[in-house]
């Protein structure tokens, strides 16, 4: 579940940037006491996310805009299906659509795109995570998102677990530290008295043995073939558990399906996705 706080503050933050003195538009052409509906239709089919934060987009600016769901997050809809309906004052509607629909539009996204990634492992005990590839600021909704498609989240920071990528172990190499040694030392770190995960990434097959001798818990294998994934996954066996990642396309994810990797990451799920087309659309 989203954290409420979190929403309020997105919230917030969007509509001071998009009519922080009003709507002079609808204030001067629309009459205050003019009561509307509009629907929330899909042009495109796709898997829903951000509903309840649409419809607490229209009570921010007016408590008497009655937002009506016909769809719960996670569910899959189909291009013309109506969504939601949106009932009250006008000019609150209008002041709250766009901030409304860039919200569920790019969660929307974020959801269809992992659930078509979670589609091709489908059967497999293979979880698709999302990254710290988020835009500043929205990381929360951008992870919840994530799961809604049927992803599962990574660390959500920098303070959550060890993850020594190629810039550490380059500073390592310089200052001379084997990367076993490192990790050892990394297994030491207790968070509210638990031990942290401990990953580390490798761009080259070469560099496996050596991770592994630190005894990681996990092993990320960085924009590795398919060819090479498979034999990786092979070398480690059941010493760490191994996650691929690097440029992972939903052909790339097919190709290493039956590798036996354990987890995907993808990135591009939340740093580039592309909207889903929805639209509110006047009710006669």
């Amino acid at each position: 579940m989203l954290n409420q706080t979190i929403v309020q503050e997105l919230l917030q933050r969007a509509f001071q940037e998009d009519s922080p003195q009003g709507d002079i538009s609808s204030s001067q052409v629309i009459p205050e006491d003019f009561i509307g509906e509009a629907d929330l239709v899909a042009r495109q089919e796709g898997v829903i996310s951000g509903i309840d934060i649409f419809a607490q987009a229209f009570g921010y600016i007016n408590p008497q805009v009655k937002v009506e769901r016909f769809i719960a997050d996670g569910r899959k809809f189909d291009s013309g299906e109506r969504l939601a309906r949106v009932c009250g004052p006008m000019r609150a509607i209008l002041r709250s659509e766009r901030v409304a629909l860039n919200i569920v539009q790019h969660m929307t996204g974020i959801a269809t795109a992992t659930a078509a990634f979670v589609r091709e492992v489908e059967g497999r005990n293979i979880a698709i995570k999302d990254t710290r590839k988020t835009l500043p600021g929205l990381r929360a909704v951008q992870r919840y998102a994530v799961t809604c498609g049927g992803g599962v989240n990574h660390r959500n920071g920098l303070s959550d677990a060890v993850m020594m990528k190629d810039n550490h172990l380059a500073v390592l190499r310089a200052l001379g530290v084997p990367v076993s040694q490192a990790i050892a030392h990394a297994r030491t770190i207790r968070i509210d008295g638990s031990p942290v995960v401990v990953e580390v990434e490798v761009d080259d097959p070469t560099q496996i043995e050596e991770v592994l001798s630190g005894h990681p818990d996990v092993i990320m294998l960085d924009n590795f073939s398919p060819e090479d994934t498979i034999a990786a996954v092979r070398q480690i066996g059941h010493r760490a558990e191994v996650e691929a990642s690097g440029n992972m396309t939903l052909e790339k994810v097919r190709s290493i399906a039956d590798s036996g990797i354990d987890t995907i990451s993808i990135g591009s799920l939340t740093h580039s996705v592309k909207g889903i087309d929805l639209g509110l659309d006047w009710a006669d």
